[in-house]
């Protein structure tokens, strides 16, 4: 097991944000979405712009799991009306948790999942809440062993495609 910890995003370490969401999906999802797609997704979602606007933002907060100060992943929380569908205040949404793929199976993305609980159960939060592409069996099975049931789906647009996520909860 690697020696893993997590630090707050600052908007000092936008460059490094934005490095590793782009090289967290495509690793991820690159495979079974369209190179156009995929392009236009990490053009839009991981500009700077738009990562300085999603750090800035008074409800929303970025970690990084480090190895060696390294950045090998990333966890995205969302609070009251930053969350994209909800929008509750019992709850949180977990909107990325992405790791590297050479990190993988090494207990990062359950650190930093172990850090989102740890942060709802500080803020009182009843649940946490995420969406999930319906093809992305690895990280429901995830998902699942710590607890999370789907309670409805949603649409997710990549690119030109629409795609369908389960939406599931963790209560706490």
């Amino acid at each position: 097991m690697l020696n893993i910890t997590i630090s707050k995003v600052s908007l000092l370490q936008i460059d490094d944000l934005q490095k590793i969401s782009q090289q967290t999906f495509f690793e991820a999802f690159s495979d079974s979405n369209t190179e156009e797609d995929i392009k236009h997704y990490l053009e839009t979602s991981f500009s700077a712009q738009q990562l300085y606007s999603e750090l800035s933002h008074k409800n929303s907060e970025f970690f990084f799991a480090l190895h060696h100060n390294t950045p090998i992943g990333y966890l995205k929380l969302n609070y009251a009306d930053a969350q994209t569908e909800l929008k509750t205040e019992n709850g949180i949404e977990l909107e990325r948790i992405y790791i590297l793929k050479d990190y993988h199976g090494k207990k990062a993305g359950q650190t930093l999942l172990n850090k989102a609980k740890s942060i709802a159960i500080t803020k009182n939060a009843s649940f946490i809440w995420l969406g999930v592409w319906e093809h992305n069996h690895k990280a429901i099975q995830f998902y699942m062993k710590n607890g999370f049931i789907e309670f409805d789906k949603h649409i997710f647009r990549l690119g030109n495609d629409n795609q369908t996520d389960l939406m599931m909860k963790l209560l706490l």
